[in-house]
């Protein structure tokens, strides 16, 4: 009598956009999947500068990992921390746990901030990757607002009124007109011992323009976008100091209580695990079917792959390339034990740049296709709504940019885990 031969074991590591598609696709065929992350939830991260700005509530931008894969019975997620892989004994080394061995492994670990050498400015400039860096900022904001209400010199209060963004890609450029605008419009009418519109937004960029991956038309848009909203924009300065009392340029400083890094990103240590070529960002260097070279049976997708398109540019880390990626690479796995022709060698699709300015402008750029103002901004939203998981979290976060695009005003003005108190800000 025939034996069935044993069932395959594809472990994915990382719940984001490529990770979570992977899983997707693979739970139709007769696998074994096991997908391990550091967190319990899938976060939309597009959207995560809104939960930093007061403007939508971590839990309509994160759902638990387990309740969007439960239908799947042969996919278990844990949640645990990789610090490491054994490939030749085909194993995943986990922070506590036990080891978790694979036939197949798909790394999916995203990236994390990359300080260009300086370390140890995070703890005075953090970056926004994660639920928690989003709710640490929104409470050194709101806090900022806060502190200034009790202080009495005008010195003082000035550098609580100080907002400092360092990097203008679209992180920085969002977070820099969403902040103008809630000091600007939203607090107006909430203070009484300083009017809010005095606080100064200022984004430092050591490029020329602002958001170089656009056209230099659309950065020469948003570049007024932001200065119609207050925002003061430095181009060709880069930070040579940074802490807590503020930061430096050119000889410069500025004093400022909030600055917020949004200038680089690094990969995962996962190129190290494998000892596996990287590019400078530490991106594994993958062949065409997205595998490791040298070995047939690891993938490496989304920010942890360094992935380029037709013509020899890196595929951009965005959410359409990751799930696009999860999805050739659930292809490949399927295919091979049923004798199958692998799919065609990756190819990345451009589903557009994206950006949005401030609750009324946006830019778009399909490509074929460009599109800048009110109408952009419409279609900014309508896209990512479109991505977000469940009616209830799309009709959540439509109603919320309803109101605060006809209103002003913002439900997330919560300070949690810390507090203001007279004489500093308590974090």
């Amino acid at each position: 009598m025939a034996v069935d031969p044993p069932v395959q074991h594809v472990v994915i590591i990382g719940a984001g956009f490529g990770g979570l598609a992977a899983a997707r696709d693979l739970a139709s065929a007769p696998f074994r999947i096991t997908l391990v992350d550091r967190r319990n939830h899938h976060l939309f991260q597009p959207l995560l500068y809104q939960v930093a700005t007061a403007a939508l509530a971590t839990s309509e931008i994160a759902w638990p990992i387990r309740y969007l894969l439960r239908k799947h019975k042969n996919v278990t997620t844990l949640q645990g921390s990789v610090v490491g892989v054994e490939v030749q004994e085909r194993k995943v080394l986990l922070d506590g746990e036990e080891p978790i061995f694979f036939d197949t492994l798909v790394l999916a670990t995203g990236a994390r901030h990359a300080y260009f050498g300086h370390d140890e400015w995070e703890p005075f400039a953090p970056g926004l990757k994660t639920l928690e860096d989003a709710t640490k900022i929104r409470r050194r904001i709101l806090a900022a607002f806060e502190q200034a209400e009790w202080e009495t010199d005008d010195a003082e209060r000035a550098k609580f009124l100080t907002f400092v963004i360092i990097g203008a890609g679209p992180t920085g450029v969002e977070l820099a007109g969403t902040i103008a605008e809630l000091a600007h419009d939203t607090l107006r009418n909430d203070f009484r011992n300083f009017d809010t519109r005095s606080a100064r937004v200022v984004l430092i960029e050591a490029g020329p323009r602002i958001l170089s991956g656009f056209s230099e038309r659309l950065s020469a848009y948003a570049r007024r976008a932001l200065t119609r909203l207050g925002v003061e924009i430095k181009l060709g300065h880069a930070v040579s100091k940074c802490g807590d009392a503020g930061v430096e340029l050119d000889g410069v400083f500025l004093a400022a209580k909030t600055i917020i890094w949004a200038a680089g990103v690094a990969a995962s240590p996962a190129a190290d695990w494998l000892n596996a070529p990287a590019d400078r960002a530490g991106r594994v260097l993958v062949e065409a079917d997205l595998t490791v070279p040298g070995h047939p049976n690891i993938f490496a997708i989304g920010d942890t792959a360094h992935v380029e398109t037709a013509d020899g540019k890196p595929v951009p880390g965005v959410a359409p390339a990751a799930k696009q990626e999860g999805r050739y690479v659930a292809e490949v796995i399927k295919a091979r034990p049923r004798g199958k022709d692998v799919p065609r060698p990756f190819t990345y699709k451009n589903a557009g740049n994206l950006a949005t300015i401030g609750k009324r402008a946006a830019i778009v750029d399909f490509g074929w296709i460009s599109l800048k103002g009110r109408m952009a901004w419409w279609i900014w939203g309508i896209a990512h709504i479109f991505f977000l998981i469940g009616l209830r979290n799309r009709l959540a976060v439509a109603l919320n940019w309803l109101w605060i695009h006809t209103s002003g005003e913002r439900s997330a003005r919560l300070i949690t885990q810390g507090e203001a108190k007279k004489g500093g800000i308590k974090l």
